[in-house]
């Protein structure tokens, strides 16, 4: 839902803005009223994670998008499966994502660089510059996208399932932080190298993620004393850890048109008739059959380099064959 209010500096300038936000439980406008500077950087994160959630899918029947353009979130056919995991997964990182950036970039008042990184490391460089402060935005991430899944009670495998995705998402990031350098010394001698950690790029993210998608496990839920485990469907299967994707339903296949589930189906989707894969016309139109049209592509070609330092090039126009799904 965030995803899609445009201009939300606007509306929150007055605290009470935030109970006008569609989409939020109670604790999360409580979050939002305690840090309302913090919410531009949220809605950033939303809109980064589905935009990173369609570049992942765009070539797959579900294409993490729905009629309503960005509003991926929360559509009843795909709650309880493997996409309904990557959307919390990558939304939950995408979040943290994005508040992390804030801080490091000086935009919120409650946090700033990283300073418990400091001294030298065990590889001999000095601490220095402004690290990442990912911890502050896993903070915030796990107390405001976490919240509409605690306020559904323990002992539902829907929330156990989504709380356990949205962490994966968060250690994604936490997986992948990189070490930044910059040598100090004489013309560039690495006499003196002072380091700072950084988020890697969202991509990475979702390179991961996706792949966490692709082999993620089947739960059921399962007492064990008092408390509400999901533990693998197939008990053949060596236990899930903290990094994998977890999904309680199978998914649909996502071939036709039911848009009261969120499932929009392929109908008129391009397709690629020359790929056995799953963007190929046979698998993406789900065996109906396609049709061919004829489009117009203008591209630069003749690229000429002109000494120095201009590159000169022609408009060329070429008709290329569009399939699309019946």
């Amino acid at each position: 839902h965030l995803a899609k209010q445009t201009s939300l500096r606007g509306a929150l300038q007055d605290p009470g803005g935030c109970a006008g936000l569609t989409g939020l439980v109670e604790e999360q406008i409580r979050v939002c009223q305690q840090q309302v500077e913090a919410m531009e950087a949220v809605k950033r994160g939303a809109e980064l994670a589905v935009e990173e959630c369609q570049h992942q899918f765009h070539s797959r029947r579900w294409n993490c998008s729905t009629l309503q353009g960005l509003q991926v979130f929360g559509k009843v056919a795909i709650q309880g499966t493997r996409e309904s995991a990557f959307i919390h997964a990558i939304s939950s990182a995408g979040v943290a994502f994005a508040v992390t950036r804030a801080c490091s970039r000086g935009e919120l008042e409650r946090c700033g660089c990283d300073h418990k990184i400091r001294g030298v490391s065990p590889e001999g460089f000095q601490w220095s510059g402004c690290s990442d402060n990912l911890s502050y935005g896993i903070a915030f991430s796990q107390a405001f996208v976490d919240n509409p899944e605690r306020s559904r009670g323990i002992f539902s495998s829907r929330a156990l399932m989504n709380l356990h995705n949205n962490e994966a998402g968060r250690k994604a990031l936490l997986a992948h932080m990189k070490v930044e350098c910059k040598c100090h010394g004489v013309s560039g001698s690495c006499e003196v190298r002072t380091c700072w950690k950084v988020m890697p790029p969202f991509r990475k993210v979702g390179n991961v993620l996706k792949e966490k998608f692709e082999g993620a496990m089947e739960v059921h839920p399962q007492r064990v004393g008092s408390r509400k485990l999901l533990v693998p469907k197939n008990s053949r299967f060596k236990p899930y850890t903290a990094h994998d994707l977890v999904y309680l339903l199978a998914s649909p296949d996502f071939c036709d048109r039911d848009p009261q589930r969120g499932v929009f189906g392929t109908s008129g989707r391009q397709c690629n008739q020359t790929s056995p894969a799953m963007d190929g016309c046979e698998l993406m139109c789900c065996g109906r059959g396609f049709r061919t049209a004829q489009a117009e592509v203008v591209e630069r070609c003749s690229c000429k380099f002109h000494w120095c330092c201009s590159v000169k090039c022609k408009q060329c126009r070429n008709l290329v064959e569009v399939h699309s799904c019946h």
